[in-house]
């Protein structure tokens, strides 16, 4: 019995660090980064999808993009541990300690690098190193010293189907790609912005700045979110022109983005923490429904 109890403890031991490893890696964002990048090597591979580059692009962009991940979570450690959202994530709660956390996240970057160069292509890998550097380089710092991060950041949030496409055929001069990265920069403020005025005191007592400053009642937030809301719209409409689309997905994707809108309106009408979680829920649900709309054109 005492045998049985020991081993049962040693593998609750492992999954228990197995599981704070993967979660250094933010999960959600990984596969949602990994969403965004097959879209853009879908519609970047024309009439014929090399499967076998599609899955060496997935491994490469998995590495890099959970390495990015768990090193954003080193570099804001101890700002994590300040605010209730992000206290018990495994470096602030001291489940993993910050030299191995370092090391795991460099690792998985560089090994995501050298494999999308080996196995993809140079220009692929590049634009999936430049995500990264954007984001821990100059995105992480800036947070705390202007909302202007917000911006900045939604650049390597916009990359990925950049890196697809560029994983694809080797090029990023196709103006569909753009329109992707387009689509997916206008949509992430909305989303970050309707994040940072539900936990805005959360993050202010941690010293990242998250909405305009001096923003009291919410205007300025309510203004650049209406407005990235309302962007979405064009980009659909080009996309159909531009990225090989039909009237399906601008059907689809305009119905998306009005609806979108809608709860963007509402919030900029309120500017309350209800209506702000209610715009969270909307970018949630908009940018997987466009993507959908996206593969549902190309392949019914």
């Amino acid at each position: 019995m005492s045998t049985f109890e020991d081993n049962a403890s040693i593998k609750n031991s492992i999954s228990s660090v197995i599981s704070d490893y993967y979660q250094l890696t933010k999960p959600g964002i990984t596969i949602a980064v990994l969403a965004s990048m097959l879209v853009g090597f879908v519609l970047g591979s024309g009439a014929e999808i090399n499967f076998a580059v599609m899955l060496h692009a997935i491994v490469g962009t998995y590495l890099i993009a959970a390495g990015t991940g768990a090193h954003n979570q080193f570099l804001e450690r101890n700002y994590d541990g300040l605010m209730k959202r992000t206290a018990k994530r495994p470096l602030p709660d001291n489940r993993i300690d910050s030299t191995k956390g370092v090391i795991f996240s460099l690792t998985l970057i560089f090994a995501g690098l050298a494999y999308l160069i080996l196995m993809v292509n140079p220009i692929a890998a590049g634009v999936s190193f430049a995500t990264t550097l954007i984001y821990l380089g100059i995105y992480t710092p800036l947070k705390r010293v202007s909302a202007f991060n917000i911006a900045i950041g939604a650049i390597p949030g916009a990359l990925p189907p950049v890196g697809g496409w560029a994983a694809a055929n080797g090029s990023i001069a196709d103006p569909g790609m753009w329109l992707l990265f387009g689509i997916v920069f206008f949509w992430q403020i909305p989303h970050v912005m309707a994040i940072a005025w539900m936990c805005k005191d959360d993050y202010s007592g941690a010293g990242f700045f998250m909405v305009p400053k001096n923003d009291l009642n919410g205007t300025k937030t309510a203004f650049w979110s209406t407005l990235c809301l309302i962007l979405l719209i064009p980009i659909t409409f080009m996309m159909y022109q531009f990225a090989g689309l039909s009237l399906i997905f601008l059907t689809l994707g305009m119905l998306f983005a009005l609806i979108f809108l809608f709860y963007g309106i509402r919030f900029a009408m309120h500017r309350t923490k209800e209506h702000a979680k209610k715009l969270m829920f909307a970018s949630i649900a908009y940018l997987p429904l466009v993507w959908i709309a996206v593969f549902v054109d190309l392949f019914f």
